[in-house]
């Protein structure tokens, strides 16, 4: 296999294998970042083919080190999920078709997945980069486009938020 260095060359320079070599390991942190913030598997799906080719396109504007590549992919999944969220505000819903959140099954989670889902994308988004897909804070700060500290104290926010959702047995 060549260097990650050489592949990100190649993939810029349209080599296919190369791109689909970089994107691969990145693949199931997208789907479970999208999944996340868009609560729907064929949305999430959706959002990072989306972003896979948006990632293709802009590949030679990548900068930095190899360590940039997965905050920078990611950046383009949580942007791209943005943009669908938007999207679907417009589209029409039946309000007979939405099911009511106290009707959400009890078991395992639901209540932390019910007070995520409270949280603003803009507060889920930090807390999903650092829990859920174990990104260091310097990584997170580059998927937001924010200084660690300022990624450190949204982090710490929305983690505050979410707490005054819970009860004391599932904070612990």
């Amino acid at each position: 296999m060549e260097h990650r260095p050489q592949l990100i060359k190649s993939a810029a320079a349209g080599d296919a294998d190369s791109f689909a070599t970089l994107i691969e390991p990145l693949l199931d942190p997208a789907y479970r970042l999208a999944a996340v913030m868009l609560a729907d598997r064929s949305s999430a799906e959706d959002a990072v083919q989306e972003a896979s080719i948006k990632a293709w396109r802009k590949l030679r504007q990548l900068r930095g080190d190899l360590s940039s590549l997965r905050p920078w992919f990611l950046s383009i999944v949580a942007n791209e999920c943005r943009m669908a969220r938007r999207q679907r505000w417009w589209s029409v819903l039946k309000m007979a078709e939405v099911p009511p959140a106290e009707s959400a099954p009890a078991g395992g989670g639901s209540d932390l997945r019910r007070a995520l889902l409270k949280l603003s994308s803009e507060e889920r988004l930090p807390l999903v980069l650092h829990f859920y897909l174990d990104l260091p804070l310097d990584e997170v700060a580059v998927a937001l486009r924010v200084s660690p500290s300022a990624a450190k104290s949204r982090i710490y926010r929305a983690a505050k938020r979410l707490r005054s959702d819970l009860t004391l047995e599932e904070v612990f």
